[in-house]
């Protein structure tokens, strides 16, 4: 089975983020331009891209409200700015709990429009020795996984939205359904990368039989926290098409519809799920 869609180039944004918004939205300002320049038509960003604050609770003090805000505003303008669909981040979204936001995926269309959002499922939560984490503390959780069919010049690419944590519940990855293109905003520690990042990375390829693009948080940040990076894109085979170890910078790679035909051909494993 073979596809007549061209292959359609797209862009994972790795940061190494601040404690100040203004100097992140400038670093991913520049990054999203140099992934536009490179031709992608697709871009993510990773997650907390506007934000690594010092505290926990640095980003309650920063949410917007639901449609509205400078980092919402910021993205549309990025999108706009360049005609690529934009994927963005994460940023937090205000919930119904004085305590607690929502961490929250947008994707911008190139006219600068939002056309989705899926707030994080899954809650991080670790401990060993002196690391320490609880997600839920600050975060509330999502509910709904989210699919966008995205438009790439004489493409359509079904996109999958996830983040991080994430990554570690198949059953999520299920939900989406047809997705070509699966991403995954991150910002995985140190520790757990160098154990897993990879490993989950290609099996959700794999056993979904597509694309996994992966921008993620790649170095030491202001509050002491050392993110793993390999932002990376998989095929649906679980090849490693493409990454970029640590620090700033841009991973680009195509994703074609004749690849994933001929996987989902040669291994027709999603046609024979039996359970759930």
């Amino acid at each position: 089975m073979q596809s007549n869609n061209p292959s359609v180039r797209v862009a994972a944004v790795q940061m190494v983020s601040t404690a100040s918004v203004e100097r992140n939205l400038r670093a991913a300002g520049q990054l999203i331009d140099e992934a536009a320049r490179l031709g992608a038509g697709l871009v993510v960003l990773p997650e907390y891209f506007c934000l690594m604050g010092m505290r926990d609770r640095d980003k309650v003090a920063l949410r917007e409200a639901d449609g509205m805000g400078p980092i919402q505003d910021f993205l549309g303008q990025q999108a706009a700015r360049h005609g690529i669909w934009l994927v963005g981040g994460t940023l937090p979204l205000a919930s119904a709990e004085p305590d607690r936001v929502f961490n929250s995926v947008l994707v911008f269309d190139p006219l600068g429009r939002r056309v989705a959002r899926y707030d994080k499922i899954h809650l991080f939560s670790f401990r060993q020795g002196e690391e320490a984490y609880d997600e839920s503390r600050t975060i509330a959780p999502g509910v709904e996984p989210v699919t966008v069919d995205c438009a790439i010049g004489e493409t359509m690419i079904r996109v999958g939205l996830s983040v991080c944590y994430d990554l570690r519940f198949p059953e999520l990855y299920r939900r989406l359904q047809g997705a070509d293109l699966i991403v995954v905003p991150s910002a995985f520690t140190a520790t757990t990368g160098q154990a897993h990042w990879e490993t989950l990375l290609r099996a959700r390829a794999i056993e979904n039989l597509c694309y996994v693009l992966a921008p993620a948080q790649g170095g030491r940040h202001e509050n002491g926290r050392r993110t793993f990076g390999h932002s990376m894109l998989i095929d649906p085979w679980g090849e490693v098409l493409v990454v970029r170890p640590d620090d700033a910078g841009v991973v680009v790679g195509e994703v074609d519809p004749a690849r994933i035909a001929s996987c989902r051909a040669s291994l027709p494993a999603l046609t024979h799920r039996v359970l759930g």
